[in-house]
């Protein structure tokens, strides 16, 4: 099984496999706990039946993970080709599902140029100000409080986007680059 890392095209559903086989794993391994002890001395009223309940704690929190990976949704591979080329010298992030307390933000393509962050969704319920929002507040926490968001829906729009910023000539820092991506790639699913 390939290694699913944050950013790159197909994560979400790399991830998604990772953990539900994680889930049936931890839920078997306590059921094979608690049926052995059970088994063993004839009645449920033993320690491996609290060994067994307690290893469901991170059975649990892995079925909530699970929960929200199934949930998410990244990139289609149609818009992928279409954004692939056109990228240039930029690094594209895929499959960025970002949460908060009030909505869920599904963004298939990011990209990260100087102070700008320009962002593509494909989903229709995607609320754009309420997501631009969400990233400003979150990365003016991060110590980055002078960046323009803009998150898109129309696929050529943002194509025209990419390319412009392919070639205007900014004074860029990559290294300042890389921080907004850190704290992308922390804040996303």
């Amino acid at each position: 099984m390939k290694k699913a890392v944050k950013g790159n095209f197909g994560y979400i559903s790399a991830k998604r496999r990772q953990v539900i086989i994680r889930t049936i794993l931890y839920f078997g391994i306590s059921l094979a706990i608690f049926f052995a002890g059970y088994f063993t001395t004839g009645t449920r009223k033993n320690l491996l039946t609290v060994v067994a309940v307690l290893g469901c704690l991170p059975a649990s929190k892995s079925l909530v993970n699970a929960v929200m990976m199934i949930r998410a949704t990244g990139c289609s591979e149609k818009v992928k080709d279409f954004l692939m080329p056109l990228e240039g010298r930029l690094i594209g992030m895929y499959d960025m599902y970002f949460t908060s307390y009030q909505n869920n933000f599904a963004i298939s393509h990011m990209v990260v140029e100087g102070k700008i962050l320009l962002g593509y969704t494909e989903q229709e319920k995607c609320d754009l100000a309420a997501c631009q929002e969400h990233l400003k507040t979150m990365l003016k926490q991060g110590g980055f409080k002078d960046i323009t968001i803009k998150i898109s829906r129309d696929l050529s729009e943002y194509g025209k986007q990419l390319e412009n910023l392919n070639h205007m000539k900014q004074e860029n820092d990559p290294e300042r680059d890389d921080e907004i991506r850190v704290i992308l790639y922390d804040i996303s699913l």
